[in-house]
């Protein structure tokens, strides 16, 4: 397959921007290529500047659970775009954005919109110190909640792929208050709240691991942390950025019936723009400025252009639901299928899934990291050369969306079992 136009493009891209991007898996380091210049995507699917057209199962990391430029969704932002881009200022759609939101995920009592998920979770983690008036945190090796300082500890995605384990820049100070807990491991979680429990302002957790690739809850690990936190009057917070309105339209805390008190969403919930929230019980989000001591802001959350795009995309998937999910389970479970027909180790759940290549059973970030990635960067390329568009890494997430044709599915299918 000619990339040539695109491996020009790197090479420009190098001078200008660190490795040539804009976000670090994106240079495909780990898998031996250049990474694709993108002209377009419409549907399923994905064009290069060489005219390569791929079956894209990277959706954008996510967000684009109804495909590329859903025309309504691209009139929604059109519209609006016709308005004004940003006013710095409040407007209507916010408000319906906010209702549709919590309509859907009733323990987000009271929210705020942000621009990115690193900017939510970082947001959500103050607002739970300055509420509980507690400094430590609880995460998960493995589990990934973007870049802010505090959080840099044994994170999975770009680090764990770039064998990265940790940042440069961080200052020790900023992650002593950060204790460590295995995904999936109760007894890790005990023994830090016998030793800092009236010190723990949260435990902060990806309730499917997604970076890491997809990990899974095991049956009771998710009522475990509920439950825990409510001991010791700490605070749960459920990183959705991926998860939200993926798993199910009240994503995974729906999906695994688990109430946090604070909730992170992301991805699919600015439709494809640059979007993100935080929120979660009344009592919490009150001490958030102007009504609380926390402080946030930020001159463009809740731009009228990304919020309109979320609207469009929440309304999609409210008036489909059924056919929507429906749909998304069943051609996703059919790719599963074809995996473990040709030897493969997949983890799926919904939508998200992610095949490694050992023969370990992948339970949390141990696990994963038996995953041989050489055999992973053969799996990639083989995919690519074939058409398919899957992520550069053997630690993220394979995304499936609603405008996967039978069709497509099926090349994919052949592409799979074609591997030797």
């Amino acid at each position: 397959m000619n990339i040539q136009n695109s491996e020009k493009f790197y090479a420009q891209a190098q001078n200008f921007m660190p490795g040539g991007v804009n976000s670090p898996v994106r240079a495909c380091r780990a898998v031996g290529r250049a990474p694709l210049f993108i002209d377009h995507a419409k549907g399923s699917k994905i064009y290069d500047v060489d005219g390569n057209e791929y079956i894209d199962y990277i959706c954008s990391w996510g967000p684009n659970i109804l495909g590329h430029a859903n025309e309504r969704v691209i009139n929604a932002v059109t519209e609006t775009c016709q308005r004004g881009l940003t006013f710095g200022a409040c407007h209507s759609g916010e408000i319906e954005l906010a209702k549709l939101i919590k309509k859907h995920f009733p323990s987000m009592e009271m929210l705020r919109l942000v621009n990115s998920g690193t900017e939510a979770v970082m947001s959500a983690i103050r607002a739970a110190r300055g509420y509980t008036k507690r400094d430590k945190i609880v995460k998960f090796e493995g589990c990934y909640h973007g870049h802010s300082d505090g959080l840099l500890v044994k994170s999975g995605s770009g680090l764990l792929t770039n064998s990265i384990p940790d940042s440069a820049g961080v200052p020790k100070g900023y992650t002593d208050n950060t204790l460590l807990a295995k995904y999936n491991n109760k007894e890790s979680v005990e023994k830090l709240f016998e030793e800092h429990g009236d010190d723990i302002a949260c435990v902060i957790v990806e309730p499917c691991a997604a970076n890491m690739g997809v990990v899974p809850p095991q049956e009771g690990f998710l009522r475990f942390l509920r439950d825990i936190t409510l001991k010791y009057n700490s605070l749960l917070i459920f990183d959705e950025v991926i998860t939200g309105f993926r798993l199910s339209i009240g994503g995974a805390q729906k999906y695994y019936n688990v109430k946090p008190d604070l909730t992170t969403l992301g991805k699919i919930v600015g439709g494809g723009m640059p979007l993100a929230v935080y929120g979660g019980k009344k009592e919490v989000m009150q001490c958030v400025a102007p009504l609380g001591s926390v402080y946030q802001a930020g001159t463009l959350s809740g731009n009228p252009v990304a919020v309109s795009a979320g609207i469009e995309t929440l309304k999609i998937l409210e008036e489909n639901e059924a056919e929507i999910y429906t749909r998304l389970e069943k051609i996703s479970l059919q790719l599963e299928n074809a995996m473990q027909e040709s030897g493969m180790n997949v983890n799926r759940v919904g939508s998200i899934m992610t095949v490694f290549f050992t023969n370990e059973k992948v339970k949390d970030y141990d696990t994963a990291k038996t995953a041989d990635t050489a055999r992973f960067a053969e799996y990639f390329r083989h995919m690519q050369d074939n058409g398919i568009y899957t992520a550069p890494s053997q630690f993220e997430a394979m995304f499936v969306s609603f405008a996967h044709t039978d069709e497509d599915i099926d090349k994919t299918i052949n592409a799979i079992k074609s591997l030797e």
